[in-house]
């Protein structure tokens, strides 16, 4: 399992964020108590699920490996164990950010991913 994990949020927020210094997370976090991630096998049916026909989202590549105990892998939709984060995320693990268009049939269109 790579150690990449992967965050769709709204551009708004990320640039929020950024000049923060941390994200605290989007109003589902919030309310959940953690940041919600998915794996690279995880993030498009996140997307579709979850985000489907929203633009100006960005995908978040985190390494999770430098998140410490704060990380912990939880049973979430259908059973599978989803990372959540357990904190507010410091952006200096931040791997990379990248826009997250929709394509012409409505669907994400994402960069290549470490699978």
């Amino acid at each position: 399992m790579s150690d990449i994990i992967y965050k769709i949020c709204p551009a708004v927020l990320w640039r929020q964020a950024e000049q923060a210094g941390e994200f605290t997370g989007a109003s589902i976090d919030l309310a959940d108590g953690y940041i919600h991630f998915s794996t690279a096998g995880q993030v498009r049916e996140t997307a579709a699920k979850h985000f489907a026909g929203q633009s100006d989202l960005v995908l978040v590549a985190v390494d999770g490996e430098k998140l410490g105990p704060a990380l912990k892998y939880e049973v979430s939709r259908g059973g599978a164990l989803f990372p959540h984060l357990h904190a507010s995320l410091d952006l200096g693990v931040v791997l990379w950010v990248r826009p997250l268009p929709l394509g012409e049939d409505g669907v994400h269109v994402f960069p290549e991913l470490g699978e």
